[in-house]
């Protein structure tokens, strides 16, 4: 990777976009830090697991209550929302396969829900968290004033937090417009690289023998398991395919082989976003309502057994779901055979696309099953090294540390690859 970038850093159009990037990273940043009137620290946040992960993946700008306390939050939420939409209501189905334009509609309203979710979000957290508010700091507001003024300031807040998730979400298509990659994941991955250095900072504040142990068993654990997490995310079934030879005019055709490959993980860290955001569901509405003590908060917390085994049991639904969206058994067999090809030792048509679904829902299965192993084993290992790495280093953000740096890495080396052919045309 280190390589890619000196490479990316010799070409100027390259070095252009990541200076952008970064540029665009660094505003973010500061509006993490920028603090919001009337709001202070929200101390008792740690009983929330939505709440707590998401102040980590926002590198701590929702626990102070800042204006872009609430991130990308809602934009992740409403692209879920609107991607299993789009499975079932037939409408928002044939916007996904009308091309550019499709996909621009598709991404309007998926703009507006991330506006409507904002809101909502924003009302909550100011409910859930009112002894964090002081109105009286809002347009001088005193405790003998109407209660109407006490309503207004609240109104503004959340006019202020809506205002900076649309702001994040304008940051984040920015960076993947002028930048380098996707940019909404850019921004997770910043909140959680800020999240993970102020924790290990700490760490190295508090030096002492036993911090000493900690951060050897800390680095030795993050080399292992990073590296596990990057050898399983780039491991794929490769599925032979052989073209027969056509005589079209003079001229010969086919002949030739290639194969389809099948990633271990093609879903990447949805199916545990998906799982993650339905359990994290009850927290929101339990905050919205402002119920400090309920029964799910004291037993569905997050390292419970019932809480891990419904998140296993929702991953491997979830694995296989989206699993079913992204891979067609059926339009990939009819391909192949109007292509004139085939697998060796399968017949063309349903024998073939029966073969590449047995195929992809046993490489579906492993795939649950290391994304569940994921959910849990790093947070335990973490957690048992020092608790305050529990949040910061959970699964999704272990998945989307290393999705993106992948994904950074290849956007990197295929512009490079796109610079070089130019050059190699001209």
């Amino acid at each position: 990777m280190f390589q890619t970038l000196v490479k990316a850093f010799k070409i100027k159009e390259i070095r252009s976009k990541i200076l952008i990037t970064i540029a665009l990273l660094f505003v973010y940043r500061l509006g993490c830090y920028i603090p919001v009137p009337g709001v202070g620290i929200m101390s008792d946040m740690g009983q929330y697991n939505y709440l707590q992960i998401m102040s980590a993946v926002t590198g701590g700008a929702l626990q102070y209550g800042s204006l872009f306390a609430m991130g990308i939050g809602p934009y992740i939420n409403a692209s879920i929302i609107v991607q299993l939409l789009s499975v079932g209501i037939p409408a928002l189905a044939n916007l996904s396969k009308q091309g550019e334009e499709g996909r621009k509609k598709l991404s309007n309203i998926t703009r507006y829900v991330t506006l409507i979710l904002a809101i909502v979000q924003s009302v909550g957290i100011l409910v859930g968290f009112s002894a964090a508010v002081d109105t009286t700091k809002i347009f001088n507001v005193g405790a003998e004033h109407s209660t109407f003024l006490h309503v207004l300031s609240y109104i503004f807040l959340v006019f202020v937090y809506t205002a900076g998730a649309a702001i994040t979400m304008w940051l984040g298509e920015r960076i993947t417009d002028y930048g380098v990659s996707n940019g909404i994941s850019m921004l997770i991955f910043a909140g959680i690289l800020a999240t993970a250095g102020t924790a290990i900072t700490n760490m190295f504040m508090n030096f002492n023998l036993v911090s000493l142990w900690k951060i050897l068993g800390f680095a030795v654990a993050a080399v292992v398991i990073f590296g596990a997490i990057v050898t399983v995310d780039n491991a794929e079934r490769k599925i032979p395919v052989q073209y027969a030879k056509q005589v079209k005019g003079r001229k010969m055709y086919g002949g030739s082989s290639t194969n389809i490959p099948i990633k271990l993980n093609a879903s990447g860290v949805m199916p545990l976003i998906f799982a993650f955001a339905i359990l994290s569901f009850p927290d929101l509405i339990i905050n919205l309502v402002g119920i400090k003590d309920s029964w799910w908060t004291r037993n569905m917390g997050a390292g419970s057994v019932p809480y891990t085994i419904v998140m296993c049991v929702l991953i491997v639904f979830f694995a296989y779901f989206y699993q079913s969206m992204q891979f067609n058994p059926d339009d990939i067999s009819k391909s192949i055979q109007g292509n004139g090809g085939f697998i060796p030792g399968i017949r063309p048509g349903k024998p073939t696309a029966d073969h590449l679904k047995k195929i992809s829902n046993r490489i579906t299965l492993f795939g649950a099953i290391y994304l569940a192993l994921v959910a849990l084993i790093p947070s335990l290992v973490f957690g048992f090294i020092s608790s305050s790495l529990t949040g910061v280093f959970s699964a999704t953000g272990l998945l989307i540390i290393v999705s993106v740096a992948l994904e950074f890495n290849q956007a990197l080396e295929s512009q490079i690859m796109m610079k070089n052919y130019k050059g190699f045309l001209k």
